[in-house]
């Protein structure tokens, strides 16, 4: 169905001018996006999980003991350093948000996406981006608030007339599990909000992409398990970004067919 003068699938230079990745947690931006970052740099990475717990757990959790935590440790802080290593070397600037990683809450002390909502719009309101990058949200919890609490945001930012581009890039590792990337693209297109592969302009290094996620040094060794980091690497998985927005005019029937 060609509509004469348009280019699915472009993104324009006005958008990649001022971006925000938005990571659920302080590595997941540079799994998922790190060529981004790396093309354009002065990108500001957002990431929400990044608070410390009030405590931590007596016996550490099972993936941070992977990572070589013990029970004395801060984990919170030195993944901070981590991350701004990383994003250092890949020309990003981090900020993070205080919010608490799941694995150190129980189910109702969790924050939902309008508590995350709430906050990470005022940043963005700071912040002026002229495109906002968000993970699909899969698996994870902590994925799942992030990517719902990005949408929420975006419908609160058009309400106040701020516009600007809104993508989804893929969760490193979530998005090999079965059927999740297509229930995530089914819900999104089912929402009114139709996914689509974007044409975004990236200079793909691999081994800088390789350098910056080194610099997770308590976190590669549960990916190692977990996610098969090193396959993935070797592989040069590609990373995808997706734009969202509405159908084009007369397509919304397509929702039915």
């Amino acid at each position: 169905m060609p509509v004469e003068g348009v280019n699915f699938g472009d993104v324009t230079a006005s958008e990649l001018e001022r971006m925000v990745v938005i990571s659920p947690h302080l590595d997941d931006a540079v799994l998922g996006s790190a060529h981004l970052l790396a093309t354009y740099p002065g990108t500001t990475v957002v990431t929400v999980f990044a608070g410390r717990p009030s405590a931590y757990p007596a016996v550490p959790t099972p993936w941070d003991a992977l990572g070589g935590f013990s029970a004395d440790d801060d984990v919170a802080a030195r993944r901070r350093v981590e991350d701004e290593a990383a994003l250092t070397l890949l020309g990003a600037t981090p900020l993070w948000l205080d919010f608490v990683d799941h694995q150190y809450l129980a189910p109702e002390e969790r924050s939902g996406p309008a508590e995350v909502a709430a906050v990470l719009q005022e940043k963005l309101v700071d912040l002026g981006p002229t495109s906002v990058f968000l993970p699909m949200g899969l698996a994870n919890p902590d994925h799942v608030v992030t990517h719902d609490a990005g949408l929420l945001v975006r419908a609160g930012l058009l309400e106040s007339g701020r516009r600007c581009g809104w993508f989804c890039y893929e969760d490193s590792g979530y998005k090999h599990i079965p059927g999740l990337l297509a229930w995530r693209v089914s819900r999104l297109f089912r929402s009114g909000l139709w996914p689509t592969p974007a044409v975004v302009p990236v200079d793909p290094d691999a081994p800088m992409k390789s350098r910056a996620i080194a610099c997770y040094a308590s976190q590669l060794p549960p990916l190692r398990r977990e996610h098969a980091l090193e396959e993935r690497l070797s592989s040069n998985v590609p990373e995808q970004y997706w734009r969202l927005a509405p159908p084009p005019d007369g397509w919304e029937g397509l929702v039915d067919v």
